[in-house]
């Protein structure tokens, strides 16, 4: 069994996150709502969000969890190319609303996809109030690929990506780097580690490490000051 929270349960009433179940890993709680206060209070006690459509509310807290350190992202030669000669674009946050959409389009993810309309509208609700951002990959004109997140403090917590072309969405997670990197930010919460994350340098590091990291990134709820960053 796991705790439910109520819809009018306070923002804040997550179980200590050292109390989430080993199988399903990370699995916290169910319930409440997706209010900004209760997001904002869940990714700053190292929780998030996930379920499919039609199930309640699941809030994870996974041990280990998947980080990148700004500094560990590895580009490798292709990347390396496709930044320099490709002839993409790279803005922040011109097109948020595309960039979750198609995150969570099935034809993009014949897998299936956790990003229902209540979620979109959930992040809309946080980039409004200047908590979500996106990146977005561009060619001629047309978008190719990107990724949003919630930034808070000196912690960027990464939610999806997407591509329609090859390294289109590596592109983005490139630009990002570089304007964490000059914003001195402490890391990247990547969620759960894959092989693909581990080859662009995500590390996996114990739960309570983690949430020691979280504690210095982000002090308060306050947005991430100076969001963007700098242009790619």
């Amino acid at each position: 069994m796991i705790p439910w929270l109520q819809p009018d349960d306070p923002p804040d009433a997550f179980p200590p996150v050292d109390g989430a179940l080993e199988e399903p890993d990370g699995l916290l709680c169910a319930g409440g709502d997706l209010s900004p206060q209760r997001l904002l209070a869940a990714y700053r006690r190292g929780v998030f969000p996930w379920y499919a459509e039609g199930q309640p509310i699941l809030w994870w807290s996974p041990d280990p969890r998947a980080v990148l350190l700004p500094g560990e992202f590895k580009v490798s030669r292709s990347l390396a190319k496709a930044v320099r000669n490709r002839g993409f674009t790279v803005t922040f946050d011109q097109d948020f609303s595309s960039v979750i959409r198609h995150c969570g389009d099935r034809q993009l993810r014949p897998e299936g996809t956790w990003i229902s309309p209540d979620m979109c509208q959930a992040y809309a609700r946080l980039h409004d109030l200047g908590y979500a951002h996106s990146v977005e990959t561009w060619r001629d004109g047309d978008l190719v690929g990107g990724l949003y997140g919630v930034a808070l403090g000196r912690v960027f917590f990464g939610e999806s990506m997407f591509s329609t072309e090859r390294d289109a969405s590596k592109v983005a997670l490139h630009a990002l780097v570089r304007a964490l990197l000059l914003r001195n930010d402490a890391m990247i919460d990547c969620q759960v580690m894959s092989a693909h994350l581990e080859r662009l340098g995500v590390r996996a590091i114990p739960r309570g490490e983690f949430i020691a990291r979280l504690a210095r990134g982000v002090p308060d709820q306050q947005p991430a000051p100076g969001w963007p960053g700098a242009a790619a």
